[in-house]
C-alpha cells in the first residue's frame, strides 16, 4: 500500500480495489468499527459494562425497596440472604452522597460472634472488629474505588462502626445503614432507630430467620411488626423470588 492511498483512505474512508489484487504483496487489514476499543466506553458506546452508575432493580421486591428509600426517611428491609438488601442500601447511600443530598454515610452492624470467639484475633479492638465490618467495605468498594473509599473515610464522609459505638449520638444530614439487624436485641434497635436526626435517611436490613442470637433475643421481627402501622415508615419484605445470588441459594433456603 502506498503512502498516497493510505492518506486517501484516512481522509475519505474509501477502499482501493487495486490494493486487493492477486499480485499485491501487502494488503491493508480491514478495520471493523464495531469492534471493542481499549479506549473504553467513550470509543465504543455499545460495549457492555459490568459496572453501572445507576443501579436497576432485578425483581419487584428490589424495586419496592428502592422506591421506599426514595420516599421515606426510615425503611426496614427484611428478607433472606442474597436479595440485595445491603448492596442496594449502600448503593443508595453512595448515590445520595455523590448528589450532595447528605453530608456523610454512616454504616453500622453488630459484632456478634457466629459460633467463634474474636478474642483470639490479633491486634487491638479495631483489628478484631474488622472482619465483621468487611462486608460493608466490599459493598462500598464495589460502588467506589478502594482509593476513593479510603479518602472519604479519612475525611469523615464515610464512617463504619459497630453498634456499640452508636449510643448517645444524633445523626444529622446523614445516610445511615444498619446491617445484619437480626443480631440486634429489641433494646439495641430502639437505641439505633432513635439516632435518626434531621435531613437523614436510615435503612435497616436483616433476616429475622438467620439470627446468631439465642432464641427470642432478636428484636427485628417485633420492631418490623410494630412499624407496619406507621405510615411514615416503610417495611419492605423481600422473598425467595427476590434472590439474585446463585440459584442454589434460593433452593437451599427452601429446604434448610
Amino acid at each position: 500500500m502506498t503512502k498516497r492511498s493510505t492518506k486517501r483512505y484516512l481522509r475519505e474512508g474509501t477502499l482501493d480495489a487495486q490494493e486487493y489484487a492477486s499480485d499485491t504483496k501487502v494488503r491493508r487489514i480491514s478495520v471493523n468499527h464495531g469492534s471493542w476499543s481499549p479506549m473504553g466506553a467513550s470509543a465504543n458506546e455499545d460495549r457492555d459494562q459490568s459496572y453501572v452508575k445507576t443501579i436497576k432493580p432485578k425483581s419487584e421486591g428490589q424495586a419496592a425497596l428502592l422506591n421506599a428509600i426514595d420516599e421515606k426517611n426510615l425503611v426496614l428491609a427484611l428478607g433472606p440472604a442474597g436479595t440485595g438488601k445491603t448492596y442496594l442500601a449502600i448503593a443508595k447511600a453512595v448515590e445520595a452522597l455523590e448528589a450532595g443530598k447528605v453530608g456523610r454515610i454512616v454504616l453500622s452492624r453488630p459484632a456478634v460472634e457466629a459460633g467463634e470467639s474474636i478474642g483470639y484475633l490479633p491486634g487491638d479492638m479495631e483489628d478484631k472488629l474488622a472482619p465483621y465490618l468487611r462486608p460493608l467495605y466490599d459493598a462500598l468498594t464495589d460502588r467506589l474505588s478502594m482509593k476513593r473509599v479510603k479518602a472519604l473515610i479519612q475525611e469523615g464522609l464515610i464512617e463504619i462502626a459497630p453498634v456499640g459505638y452508636m449510643r448517645g449520638r444524633t445523626l444529622n444530614n446523614a445516610f445511615v445503614v444498619i446491617d445484619e439487624a437480626q443480631n440486634c436485641t429489641y433494646t439495641q434497635l430502639k437505641m439505633l432507630l432513635t439516632r435518626l436526626g434531621w435531613n437523614s435517611t436510615m435503612v435497616v436490613t436483616g433476616d429475622p430467620n438467620q439470627s446468631d442470637l439465642l432464641p427470642g433475643l432478636s428484636g427485628l421481627a417485633d420492631v418490623a411488626d410494630k412499624f407496619e402501622a406507621v405510615e411514615t415508615i416503610k417495611v419492605v419484605r423481600l422473598a425467595d423470588g427476590d434472590i439474585v445470588r446463585h440459584p442454589l441459594v434460593a433452593q437451599m433456603l427452601g429446604v434448610l
